[in-house]
């Protein structure tokens, strides 16, 4: 099987202070899964964080940070807390099971183990990780333009912040409002409308395409755009080519006092997230250069200027 088909069949993190039982696990699961390893429950945090696995397989013993306290440390952390953990331990009472399944572990399995039950359960809690992951992403989708929507902006917002400022890293936000959109809708139609924001939608994700960059749908005609690690210029050029882009689809709006295409009006904001700071600090530069820009005439950007 290729590395490919094994990342497809799910990314799993061994999480083990004995490298003998890491190798069994490897023998039994790499054969069909991506398997990434880690000695420590500090490193097994870093790991994750880095790398999102499908699941976790996590003995309960370790020095250190223990297996419960490396379970409940994933449980906390908002952007770890959806990665299923499954205790691979030699501990057998149904106290210890007790203990893992209120740390958040979602299954324990006692060594030593039988192989083919091993597999089994990691195909089943991968099968339950896909199926949560596809209703989580439809909840978190605009219906209508397929981006993001704004829950979860507000999610990605939040976790970003707090990447950033672990990263010490700035964090850029871009506001975009269609012009006159309103009028658009009363001279084509709302079907016309609907199909304005969709194709204004897919121009930005083709002007922001990082994976980690994020395209949503604030409300109405207004989106935002997330670029995590994106200083301030990085975060103009963006804007600079959604200005151009959104103008090139040639979208024909004949009430528009900006010209006679759908055009956008942009704020753009950059922050160094730190713990004297609040993401609602952002959100509102971004907000009030977006304001500046459609009192300057429209149809172009403007970019706050945050205190350092």
């Amino acid at each position: 099987m290729s590395w490919t088909d094994q990342a497809r069949n799910g990314r799993l993190l061994i999480v083990d202070d004995a490298m003998e039982n890491i190798q069994i696990l490897n023998h039994v699961l790499g054969d069909e899964h991506e398997v990434l390893f880690s000695m420590s429950g500090e490193k097994a945090l870093e790991l994750a964080r880095q790398h999102q696995p499908d699941l976790i397989l996590l003995d309960a013993v370790m020095p250190g940070m223990d297996g419960y306290e490396t379970c409940a440390a994933l449980r906390a952390a908002a952007d770890l807390r959806d990665i299923p953990v499954i205790f691979v331990t030699a501990l057998t009472t149904p106290e210890d099971e007790t203990r893992a399944l209120e740390a958040g572990a979602v299954d324990f399995i006692t060594k030593p183990f039988n192989v083919a039950v091993v597999r089994a359960r990691v195909r089943t809690h991968l099968t339950l990780k896909r199926q949560s992951d596809t209703m989580r992403e439809l909840t978190l989708t605009d219906a209508l333009t397929g981006v993001a929507n704004r829950r979860c902006f507000n999610d990605a917002i939040d976790n970003e912040w707090r990447r950033c400022a672990r990263g010490h890293a700035p964090l850029s936000l871009i506001m975009i409002d269609i012009d006159h959109f309103k009028l658009y809708n009363d001279a084509y139609g709302h079907q016309a409308g609907d199909a304005c924001l969709a194709q204004v939608a897919e121009a930005m994700v083709r002007c922001a395409g990082r994976s980690p960059d994020l395209v949503a749908r604030y409300g109405g005609e207004e989106f935002v755009i997330l670029l995590p690690q994106v200083d301030a210029q990085g975060a103009e050029t963006v804007a600079q080519r959604i200005l151009a882009g959104v103008y090139d689809l040639g979208i024909p709006h004949r009430m528009s006092s900006v010209g006679d295409v759908v055009t956008v009006s942009l704020g753009v904001a950059t922050i160094m997230p730190g713990e004297h700071r609040d993401v609602g600090e952002l959100v509102k530069a971004a907000d009030q250069a977006l304001y500046q820009a459609k009192e300057g005439g429209r149809d172009r950007y403007s970019v706050a200027r945050v205190p350092d």
